[in-house]
């Protein structure tokens, strides 16, 4: 009997903690994000495949998803801030993987009547059918992208509450989730198509989005349900307020005696009408994605943690991650597929022990604190791949100018190339290394320099991306979190886009040593102005409690609980 008592209020926690809002966002979460990293992984594949081996079609997928989000961000954003919470999560939802699933299936038609479709009218219905899928796909990252913001930007921070700590946690737990999936996912899918067909992934992908649409729909609901508090959202509140003052003013308008000030408000809702068939003409609607796109970014620039926003942004401007670049360059260097797995392995476990460390420097030292520590350690680690470049075994080479590959690819076979020629035949040339043996490496150092760095500093890295994530939730006004979140995400895009540029413009080995000294200098700056707003932060925390008189300004982060 007292074994049974003293079990009852541990089963009853289970359970409760297995029906709670928290788990239900992490289990719908985790759903999300296993589909997102399969068709992520399997539309790369599917598009280097449908176009023989040449990753044209890849790169111009890359392109439009990049563009897209950089130019509609704070759109989507707006959108989101604009409309309930429920509705605006169950239509991302629904469009993204409606968008996945009929992206899926006209894959599937193009394998199986691949060699039909290229004969008929000269070729031109089988690009339709590419166009279709790279257009139908960038509909389903963009409404992936709305899902993010309101799902890991909104709702988790309304389901946490006040308490700070309870959102630092979700938020690791999150981050573990994103980490595990992006393993776990593309080796799952990858194994479908190694050992059956293009075609069967496609159908396995388009069926599980089905599936994870209709459970995931469920639980949107159930998290709303158990968490009354997103029923309201401030956008809406100032949106019905300004009904009501219009409705008073009608009334105030009946009720008034006096002719003068009869007349007074009769002027200001004549006004009012003014403004709002101005807002209804056609140009003014027109106008407005332009100057939701402009009064995103300015209130971006307005924002108290614009230069944490901005130095989060700088470490995407880097060649020191997993990406196809760096693994590019660690096969030249004589590293096989079976190394290049357990490097990525181990880069996964570096990256969740600082998610785990994130929680506990938190606790200890502050949430700034916590991105200046960060900072430190993600800095400190990547003066290895700065010291890989110097030493034995390293290509780096100052007297190979870094042009040379993109003007004998432009230039060496004639001028009457067509672009097209070109970017198949580099792609095709590049594409064959595959086939050929490992280039033999004197010596290892430089390689094993290089990613012990990259691998290191995963754990600065993802600590502090968790910290500018919580001091945007933290100190961005609830009406302003899907634009604020939009604009951060096309920063990101933007210094994406930019290191792949670098890559462009210097593509041989020999120069990679000095995409590694860009890339760390990119690291530093960002750093930089993360430094500059803790330390601007936590000054006016001092003054602030040395003159308890002295009014906060609005310009600094809500401290108390920041720091």
């Amino acid at each position: 009997m007292d074994n049974a008592a003293s079990k009852k209020p541990c089963c009853e926690r289970f359970c409760q903690f297995f029906t709670s809002a928290k788990f239900l966002i992490y289990l719908g979460h985790a759903l999300s994000t296993w589909g997102d990293r399969m068709w992520n992984f399997a539309v790369a594949v599917f598009l280097v495949e449908l176009y023989g081996n040449s990753l044209l079609l890849t790169a111009v997928y890359g392109l439009v998803v990049a563009g897209s989000v950089l130019l509609l961000g704070a759109i989507i954003g707006d959108w989101v801030d604009k409309n309930a919470r429920l509705k605006v999560a169950q239509t991302s939802l629904v469009v993204q993987n409606s968008a996945v699933i009929l992206c899926g299936i006209l894959l599937m038609v193009v394998f199986q009547f691949k060699e039909q479709l290229s004969t008929m009218y000269s070729g031109w219905l089988l690009t339709t059918c590419y166009i279709m899928v790279i257009s139908i796909a960038n509909i389903a990252n963009l409404a992936s992208t709305a899902m993010s913001i309101t799902i890991q930007r909104d709702w988790v921070v309304v389901v946490a509450g006040d308490d700070r700590s309870n959102l630092a946690d979700m938020n690791a737990t999150v981050r573990i989730i994103d980490q595990l999936t992006n393993i776990l996912a593309p080796m799952l899918v990858g194994q479908i198509m190694a050992f059956g067909s293009h075609f069967m992934g496609c159908g396995f992908i388009s069926g599980w989005n089905l599936f994870s649409m209709c459970l995931e729909y469920f639980l949107l609901w159930k998290v709303y349900q158990k968490t009354p508090a997103l029923a309201i959202k401030a956008g809406q509140k100032d949106s019905d307020n300004q009904e009501l003052k219009h409705l008073n003013i009608q009334k105030e308008i009946g009720n008034t005696e006096g002719p003068a000030e009869g007349s007074q408000l009769m002027n200001e809702t004549a006004e009012e009408k003014k403004i709002a068939e101005k807002k209804a003409s056609g140009c003014y609607q027109m106008a407005e994605p332009l100057r939701t796109f402009k009064e995103g970014w300015v209130a971006y620039y307005n924002q108290s943690i614009f230069f944490a926003g901005m130095s989060l942004a700088f470490l995407y401007m880097t060649v020191l991650g997993f990406d196809c670049i760096t693994t590019g360059y660690a096969y030249t260097q004589g590293l096989n597929g079976s190394v290049l797995s357990l490097l990525m392995g181990a880069s996964a476990i570096s990256g969740i022990c600082g998610t785990v460390a994130f929680t506990w420097i938190r606790k200890k030292c502050g949430l700034i604190r916590t991105g200046f520590i960060s900072g430190v350690v993600q800095l400190s680690c990547l003066l290895l791949c700065v010291a890989s470049v110097f030493s034995p075994g390293s290509p780096f080479d100052l007297s190979v100018s870094p042009f040379e590959d993109v003007v004998k690819h432009l230039f060496g076979d004639g001028a009457s190339r067509l672009p097209s020629d070109i970017i198949d035949s580099t792609i095709q040339n590049n594409s064959t290394t595959a086939d050929i043996e490992a280039p033999q490496i004197n010596s290892y150092l430089s390689v094993s320099l290089l990613f012990a760095g990259v691998i290191a500093a995963r754990v600065g890295l993802w600590s502090f991306d968790l910290t500018v994530t919580q001091l945007i939730q933290e100190n961005v006004i609830e009406s302003e979190r899907g634009i604020i979140n939009g604009v951060q995400n096309s920063m990101n895009y933007l210094l994406d886009l930019l290191h792949f540029i670098m890559v462009i413009l210097a593509p041989n080995q020999e120069a990679f040593g000095l995409l590694v000294i860009v890339s760390v200098s990119f690291v530093a700056m960002g750093h930089m102005m993360y430094f500059r707003f803790a330390y601007k932060s936590l000054r006016s925390r001092l003054f602030l409690f040395c003159s308890p008189e002295q009014k906060p300004d609005p310009n600094i982060p809500s401290l108390p609980n920041s720091v």
